[in-house]
């Protein structure tokens, strides 16, 4: 298929630059196979059958962005980072600008307590080894960093201190992530409390959202794209939660692609869910065989994003472009601070 199967043409003002106040005040698009409804996310619960699992990603949004200064001598430089993701080693993958103003080996003074040395290069990445680690490092990032919104949010706004909570889904627990799951962003203790009296039991899974969750696809031809490698983890029991309400004949729906990919990631060598932990680089196109999820609750996508490829895959290409022109024509808000939809391909 081509990168232009997966275009359209979206208003600017339907790109959302803040969250509904609440956040159940949000719109919610349900497609049911051929059906379409037009909802509220306060009307998630009733949407789903007892016995239903939804699959939350626990990942947590570092304040990733940090900007600092390079001491050389009596000159200085002004250095903005924005951190990718941990290595095993203990250091962290970045991207820094101006990169051609930094040697290996000089340090980026952040505060009086933070700083990091330039420790090697990968391309236009490059790796940093901070002067503070754990619980102390958490702290400091926490004192001197800023959330890095979405390249379509910063560059129409800054981010402020509103976004330490907006950006940050209620049962964020494992840091890690430099961009939030946000179809999670929608969920707040009323509708837990409504899911729980639904009958709807919730499993959590980890996947730490990368900065290449963002990159656009440059290739005409989508089976040349290579994707971005995210760390995840089910555990064993997240696995027999969900392989046990396979069993019995619920549905499993991920809140958001990256706990799908995740999901997708885990079946993938046996065809049925298990343990499963590491770097996955799944690609979810059309043709795509499912093996756990049932359906979706999401975001709206941007255009040619591997995220549109991926609800087309679960949809059907032509499906979900009937269901993008429904949303443009009500005027849903689109993409992370956007309204949400909830995918059943099967009705």
């Amino acid at each position: 298929m081509k990168l232009s199967d997966f275009d359209f043409t979206l208003p600017e003002d339907l790109i959302a630059l803040r969250p509904a106040v609440p956040r159940t005040a949000a719109k919610l698009l349900v497609a049911r196979g051929d059906t379409i409804s037009d909802l509220t996310v306060a009307e998630l619960a009733a949407q789903f059958n007892p016995g239903d699992r939804l699959v939350l990603n626990d990942t947590k949004v570092i304040p990733a962005r940090l900007s600092g200064l390079r001491h050389r001598g009596e000159a200085t430089a002004r250095i903005e980072v924005t951190l990718l993701q941990p290595t095993a080693d203990g250091a962290w993958m970045a991207l820094i600008k101006p990169l051609r103003k930094l040697h290996e080996g000089e340090d980026i003074v952040f505060t009086s307590r933070l700083s990091a040395t330039l420790i090697g290069r990968d391309g236009d990445q490059a790796k940093l080894r901070f002067n503070l680690t754990g619980d102390d490092f958490d702290a400091a990032l926490a004192e001197a960093g800023q959330m890095p919104l979405p390249p379509y949010i910063a560059a129409r706004r800054a981010a402020d201190a509103q976004d330490l909570q907006d950006y940050q889904t209620i049962w964020a627990d494992r840091p890690g992530a430099v961009a939030a799951p946000t179809a999670s962003l929608h969920f707040d203790a009323a509708v837990m409390a409504a899911l729980a009296a639904r009958g709807v039991t919730l499993t959590r899974v980890t996947l730490h959202v990368g900065a290449g969750t963002f990159l656009p696809v440059k290739v005409d031809d989508i089976a040349q794209h290579k994707m971005h490698a995210e760390w995840g983890e089910v555990t064993a029991t997240a696995a027999a939660e969900i392989a046990a309400t396979k069993a019995a004949g619920g549905r499993v729906i991920p809140v958001g692609t990256t706990a799908l990919r995740l999901l997708e990631t885990a079946a993938r060598d046996t065809g049925a869910i298990a343990p499963w932990v590491g770097e996955t680089d799944i690609f979810i196109t059309p043709g795509f065989n499912f093996r756990v999820a049932d359906g979706l609750v999401t975001n709206f996508h941007l255009p040619k994003s591997t995220l549109m490829m991926l609800v087309s895959g679960l949809m059907g290409a032509d499906r979900i472009r009937a269901i993008y022109d429904h949303a443009i024509a009500q005027r849903y808000r689109f993409f992370s601070y956007g309204d949400a939809s909830l995918l059943l391909p099967k009705g």
